[in-house]
């Protein structure tokens, strides 16, 4: 009698009310080329960033421009807001938690100021990838469309 390893799953939610794109879609080579890890990405509605997933914020940089995830399985996750956001130097952002805090799935983690960054010329489309992607043995992709933030599963990780 054969013994049976079910792999474990980890599921990942919108992180943003809008539009799931393709990662290959984004205006960044260094995302579009998963230079990065492999993922995908929303171009938002409204200006709330939430946790995908319970994890651990691993990192927020100054800008609050983009946050950094570890969910409890080791699964690194990053969420980067925008594409040329950087330049702005955290103009129009607000991070909500710190490093070394725990989130829960759905929980906001920064808000950010659509107008204000699209009239400075920022493209919004929000990669979220998975940095370490040596732990994922598969990765589903939601189809392309509408998702709300912390309800709509965009990925489901199947671990090595």
């Amino acid at each position: 009698m054969g013994l049976f390893f079910r792999k474990t799953k980890v599921i990942l939610l919108a992180p943003l009310t809008g539009t799931l794109i393709p990662l290959e879609k984004v205006a960044d080579k260094a995302f579009a080329q998963k230079m990065l890890g492999d993922g995908v990405a929303v171009q938002p509605e409204k200006g709330e960033l939430v946790a995908p997933c319970d994890g651990e914020v691993s990192y927020v940089p100054d800008t609050a421009h983009a946050i950094a995830l570890t969910e409890a399985h080791g699964l690194e996750i990053l969420l980067h807001v925008g594409l040329n956001t950087v330049e702005q130097q955290g103009m129009g952002f607000k991070a909500l938690v710190k490093s070394g805090e725990r989130v829960k799935a759905g929980q906001p983690l920064i808000l950010f100021d659509r107008e204000k960054l699209e009239a400075c010329g920022c493209d919004l489309s929000t990669p979220m990838v998975i940095t370490n992607g040596d732990k994922v043995g598969k990765m589903e992709k939601a189809q392309e469309g509408p998702v709300q933030a912390g309800k709509d599963t965009v990925l489901t990780v199947t671990l090595n």
